[in-house]
């Protein structure tokens, strides 16, 4: 199979190869990934490179606005260009958030662009909003808003707003994702949402936009139905042209090895106290009832301007702890699933010499060349519900002193198979940090 690409826009004249790798998908709708390298989720990243990507696109928004631009985008695009100054790049930008010209809705989709989202949000002061969508089922409440992802590994998106007004309003509403294909996902939602409660405009950010001379007159015919305006923006638009196909791929990430060759050192920390908790509970894919309580500020329920840095003193105390708990000098933090954003910020401040990627239930072939996106896979039972594998990516045996594997709202007893993956890792020391 081969994937032409041709680049029709780059507004901040970012490089491809900075931006992505190409892998092979085991997805029959769909067979290739575009594997982000800065997305913090299959590739190992520096955790403030992934924050510029999602602060790129807030500029972009704010210049579609024709707000002030307070920040120097230039050096946003150095930082995610050159990852050693992305942390002192970052912490600029933090301090000098743009002023949102008008009240918006950001809404990020699981479990992708949850911490892109989260991250585009949370650059702008002022009357915004940021919900992430989720693929939980909760037992106590019905969703909000529910829509379907046609390509995706798993299809079904729901929204749990704790403020039952969430999303009245006549505000613009921004949609997040790191890629768009079609634009299908995107159109759906925006059909359940304007059903429930109308508005004027939407737009689309990514930080890739794929889509066809077809795809884009479906949305301009959604636009003249639904009476809308949809706009649309990333930091690299174009068009794929596929010719010939992926042979069958049936792996699903087996491990590449049988067992370690010497037992990691296992530690626990407890980091639920410095955070606000939403009792819900959900229920998996057998019907078993996790009682945990979710944390309150990942995004999946809701959050507004006042609530950043409450969020912003609860990452730095968890930092603070986990940074007094590092042994090693290069360290990978690890989100789960949808849990990326908090954990992200957590390791962009617990020092120097830390990466930041995420596990996921997207099954990718892996494949040792440097072109390819994908190196290696670890596979494990999600802990929350054992009947949904999920993976890992790009982790060499031995390549680091340590990880921190971030766990919203899991007990011990359920990590077994997350724990016996990482060991193949060989990684001498393994941390598991909880948030009950």
């Amino acid at each position: 199979m081969e994937v032409e690409i041709e680049i029709l826009d780059n507004p901040f004249q970012l490089p491809l190869e900075a931006l992505f790798q190409m892998a092979a998908r085991i997805n029959k709708k769909r067979s290739f990934l575009f594997v982000s390298k800065v997305l913090g989720k299959h590739i190992p990243v520096v955790p403030e490179v992934s924050l510029l990507s999602g602060a790129a696109l807030a500029y972009l928004y704010q210049k579609h606005c024709g707000g002030e631009i307070t920040g120097d985008i230039a050096e946003i695009v150095r930082g995610i260009v050159n990852p050693e100054a992305a942390a002192a790049i970052y912490k600029g930008v933090k301090a000098n958030l743009l002023p949102i010209p008008e009240p918006a809705l950001f809404i990020g989709f699981a479990e992708t662009a949850t911490a892109l989202g989260h991250s585009m949000y949370a650059i702008f002061s002022g009357p915004a909003k940021y919900i992430h969508t989720t693929r939980d089922v909760m037992v106590e409440s019905e969703p909000t808003l529910t829509f379907e992802e046609e390509h995706s590994h798993a299809t079904a998106h729901r929204c749990y707003p704790s403020n039952v007004d969430f999303f009245r309003g006549d505000e613009p509403v921004v949609l997040v994702d790191d890629e768009i294909t079609t634009g299908k996902t995107a159109l759906n939602i925006i059909r359940d949402l304007h059903q429930k409660h109308p508005r004027s405009r939407y737009v689309l950010a990514s930080l890739l936009d794929w889509r066809s001379d077809e795809d884009i007159a479906r949305f301009k015919e959604t636009e003249a139905e639904l009476k809308v305006t949809i706009d649309c923006l990333s930091l690299i638009r174009g068009q794929i042209k596929v010719r010939g196909a992926a042979p069958g791929l049936e792996h699903r990430g087996e491990n590449v090895m049988s067992k370690p060759s010497k037992e990691p050192q296992i530690y626990h920390h407890e980091a639920g106290r410095f955070f606000s908790h939403v009792p819900f509970s959900s229920m998996n894919s057998t019907g078993d009832v996790n009682i945990k309580p979710y944390l309150a500020f990942t995004g999946r329920f809701g959050l507004q301007g006042t609530d950043n840095e409450k969020l912003d003193e609860m990452i730095a105390q968890t930092a603070a702890l986990l940074k007094s708990k590092r042994a090693g000098g290069k360290t990978l933090c690890l989100g789960t699933g949808e849990f990326m954003y908090i954990p992200m910020r957590i390791a962009a401040e617990m020092g120097e010499g830390i990466y930041y990627q995420s596990s996921t239930r997207s099954p990718i072939h892996p494949f040792d060349n440097a072109a390819y996106g994908i190196k290696n896979a670890y596979s494990f039972d999600y802990p929350d519900d054992a009947e949904i594998g999920y993976f890992f990516y790009n982790i060499n045996e031995g390549q680091y002193d340590e990880i921190f594997v971030f766990v919203e709202r899991s007990h011990q007893a359920s990590l077994e198979s997350y724990v016996n993956a990482l060991k193949l890792t060989e990684t001498p020391t393994l941390h598991f940090v909880h948030f009950n």
